[in-house]
């Protein structure tokens, strides 16, 4: 008895192909998710879209870092909880290339800003307008944690939108720092 081939002739691709296909895809998108090479968009003189997003983060952490500021300063009950908050919104700032400032505790009373100033007309993404966005610090403690969280809200889910338009390393700083942000959120309502 002789053994011959499958007299099907075979249509389309072999099991094999569409496996090496397959695995050769998902390489190729890991390896374009996680390079470390320069960025798109840096033809011209300008700053390439990445360098604008991470000079946005970068600023508003630090708006949001003097947010936290003028609430320490209108309510010095919660300067013990909302330091530790503000110091990480300030490393957060430097690590996407911001450049530190003072802590008002540091410098003394006097360059804190008043219970009565806001940290900022808008805030950071004060674009929506709303009325949490009028940058004036409640009287009341519970409404100054209130915006903290709110501001903290709007910063992690901006950032979390942002991932999808900036490189691996930027992207990977992004999603780290929008989780701590929605950390702060829970620490701020819960804690």
């Amino acid at each position: 008895m002789s053994l011959s081939p499958s007299p099907r002739p075979s249509r389309g691709p072999r099991r094999r192909s569409l496996f090496a296909s397959a695995a050769g895809a998902a390489g190729a998108a890991l390896l374009v998710g996680c390079t470390g090479g320069s960025d798109s968009g840096e033809s011209g003189g300008g700053p390439s879209d990445a360098e604008r997003a991470r000079a946005r983060a970068a600023r508003d952490s630090a708006e949001l870092a003097a947010r936290y500021a003028a609430v320490i300063a209108a309510h010095p009950g919660l300067a013990e909880r909302l330091e530790p908050l503000r110091d990480g919104v300030v490393r957060h700032a430097e690590a996407f290339g911001g450049v530190r400032a003072s802590s008002p505790a540091a410098s003394g009373p006097a360059s804190a800003a008043s219970p009565s100033v806001s940290a900022r007309a808008a805030g950071p993404g004060g674009d929506s307008g709303d009325s949490s966005d009028s940058g004036v610090v409640p009287a009341d403690e519970k409404g100054a944690l209130a915006l903290l969280a709110g501001a903290e809200r709007k910063l992690a889910d901006r950032r979390a939108r942002a991932l999808l338009d900036v490189p691996g390393e930027l992207a990977r700083l992004l999603a780290s720092v929008a989780a701590a942000g929605a950390a702060h959120v829970f620490l701020l309502t819960e804690g």
